[in-house]
């Protein structure tokens, strides 16, 4: 059954200058499943409920307006994978006195941010 909230986010057009390391990268990193579509689209679902496409009409800003992050099991772990995967690590672990948040940039440039929840 599909269901309808108001107000939540659950769409994404990513920018990105190749869709193939982008899926790939997101997939690889985040566990997002990837969709092709008939005439070559490249669609994705995060491991939750948001979807989204890849982009390559679109340019990633350098410095947006906001941060979305994408939350994490293992924020080390996975700042250890964006490196390997020669990806840019803007602002690490520990920028932030209070959270495990960091920011990172990914293939296709886009600034964006991940989050693990504190260990209680």
């Amino acid at each position: 059954m599909y269901r309808s909230e108001h107000g939540k986010v659950c769409y994404i057009e990513l920018p990105t200058l190749d869709v193939e390391r982008s899926a790939k990268f997101y997939q690889d990193i985040f566990d997002w499943k990837i969709r092709r579509g008939e005439g070559g689209s490249v669609s994705f679902d995060d491991t939750v409920e948001v979807s989204g496409t890849f982009d390559t009409k679109r340019k990633a800003v350098d410095d947006p307006g906001f941060i979305l992050s994408i939350m994490v099991r293992d924020i080390r772990e996975t700042i250890a994978r964006i490196e390997e995967a020669g990806c840019e690590i803007v602002r690490p672990l520990g920028f932030h006195p209070s959270e495990l948040v960091a920011h990172f940039r990914d293939p296709g440039g886009n600034l964006l941010g991940l989050y693990q929840e504190p260990q209680r």
